[in-house]
């Protein structure tokens, strides 16, 4: 396992942007985001792995979230484009230190490691 400090989201209006960044304690091989609205089951967004040679997206976000990686420093960052108010939710990052974690992105709620959360809200 490693540890996850997360920043960024916030509230901004509809259309907006945000981004949300995620930095780990060590290595990895997957990292990414899922969000949980209240009332709502839990929905892995997007994920990075092996390096950044496979991403993979929800439907919900694809073409409007984007990952961005630095690997120097164990961080990703989300980037948020074109918010809708669906998009409100608390965000999680999740990363997972064994070689064989799951690079879909139903995967990411079975990963060792996980934030604290941050929440983001999408409202006019």
């Amino acid at each position: 396992q490693v540890q996850l400090a997360e920043s960024g989201g916030g509230s901004v209006q509809p259309g907006g942007s945000l981004s949300v960044s995620c930095a780990a304690s060590g290595d990895f091989w997957c990292m990414g985001w899922y969000r949980q609205a209240p009332g709502q089951e839990r929905e892995g967004i997007a994920l990075s792995a092996r390096g950044g040679t496979i991403e993979d997206y929800a439907d919900s976000v694809r073409d409007r979230f984007r990952i961005f990686r630095d690997n120097a420093k164990n961080t990703l960052t989300l980037q948020m484009n074109n918010l809708k108010s669906e998009d409100s939710a608390l965000y999680y990052c999740a990363a997972d230190t064994r070689r064989e974690c799951g690079v879909r992105v139903q995967a990411i709620r079975a990963y060792n490691s996980w934030s604290q959360g941050t929440q983001v809200t999408v409202s006019s």
